[in-house]
C-alpha cells in the first residue's frame, strides 16, 4: 500500500478492541476507511491481511504494513503521528500507562466478552438481534441459522457456555472497576490529562456503562441488564460515562458488513 494512501480498519462494530483502536483513531483526528466483516469469517480476512500473524480483528492498514492487535496499533499511530500523544511525555508516567493498557487487555479483555457472550448465546431474541446487526441480510429461516451458527462459533472460540469462566469474568469485571478506583487520583488514571490507560479502560469497559459516544448494541438479556444495573451509582461507571463525554471524538454506529467509513 502507497504511503500516501488512507489508514483502513479493518474492525467489528461491537468489539470492545475494535473500540479501543477506533477511538485511537479519532482522538489523533486520523482519517480513515473502515471495513467490517461478519464475526467468525473475519479470522480469515485477518489471517490473510496479516500472512498468518493475526487471526483476529482489529488490523490496521497504514503505510503499507498491516497491524494486528489494538496495542500495536496505538504504538504505530504515536510514531506515525505524535499529535494528540497517548503516550505521557514523562517517563514514569508514560511507564504506568503502558502497564495499565497491559492491565485491562490481559485482566479484563477477553473475560469481559466471555461474561456477555455467556449471557446472549442463553437468548435466542436477544442473539438472533445481535446476528441480525452483523448479517444484516439474513431473514426469516437464514436469521436462526445465522445465530445458531454464532452460538456456536463463540462456545468454540471463547467457551462461553461454562458457567465456572462466566463467573470468573463477572469476578474480572468487578475488578477492572476497583482497579479504575483505586487508580484515579483526579479526573484520569496517569497523571493529568487523558492518556492511552484512560482510553484501554474506557473502551473495554464500554459495554458496562453502554455510553451513547460507543457502540450501539441492542439491549441485552434480563441476566446482562441486571448485572449492568448494579455498578450505576459507582464512581467507575460515572468514570467511563464522563471519559466517553469528554473525550469520545463523534459516535460510532452499528454498521453492517462491508462498511467503508471514514474519519
Amino acid at each position: 500500500m502507497p504511503r500516501t494512501a488512507k489508514p483502513v480498519l479493518w474492525h467489528i462494530p461491537i468489539s470492545h478492541y475494535s473500540e479501543k483502536a477506533r477511538w485511537a483513531l479519532a482522538h489523533k483526528g486520523v482519517e480513515h476507511e473502515r471495513r467490517a466483516v461478519p464475526g467468525g469469517l473475519h479470522m480469515a480476512v485477518a489471517l490473510a491481511l496479516t500472512r498468518g500473524k493475526q487471526k483476529t480483528f482489529p488490523v490496521l492498514e497504514l503505510d503499507g504494513a498491516r497491524i494486528g492487535d489494538s496495542t500495536a496499533i496505538i504504538a504505530a499511530l504515536e510514531r506515525r503521528f505524535p499529535e494528540s500523544p497517548l503516550y505521557p511525555e514523562d517517563e514514569a508516567e508514560r511507564r504506568r500507562a503502558l502497564e495499565l493498557e497491559e492491565w485491562f487487555g490481559e485482566e479484563l479483555g477477553s473475560h469481559i466478552r466471555l461474561w456477555a457472550w455467556h449471557e446472549i448465546t442463553r437468548d435466542r431474541e436477544r442473539l438472533e438481534e445481535l446476528t441480525a446487526m452483523q448479517v444484516p441480510a439474513a431473514a426469516g429461516r437464514g436469521r436462526r441459522l445465522a445465530s445458531a451458527g454464532a452460538r456456536s462459533f463463540v462456545n468454540l472460540r471463547y467457551g462461553v457456555k461454562s458457567e465456572e469462566a462466566a463467573e470468573l469474568a463477572r469476578r474480572k469485571v468487578v475488578a477492572a472497576l476497583d482497579r479504575v478506583e483505586s487508580e484515579l487520583g483526579g479526573d484520569y488514571l496517569v497523571g493529568e490529562r487523558f492518556t492511552v490507560a484512560d482510553l484501554t479502560a474506557a473502551a473495554l469497559l464500554y459495554p458496562i456503562v453502554m455510553p451513547p459516544e460507543g457502540p450501539r448494541l441492542p439491549q441485552g438479556p434480563d441476566a446482562l441488564e441486571r448485572f449492568r444495573a448494579q455498578f450505576q451509582g459507582r464512581r467507575a461507571y460515572r468514570w467511563i460515562e464522563d471519559t466517553y463525554r469528554r473525550h469520545r471524538r463523534g459516535t460510532v454506529e452499528a454498521a453492517g458488513p462491508g462498511e467503508v467509513r471514514a474519519g
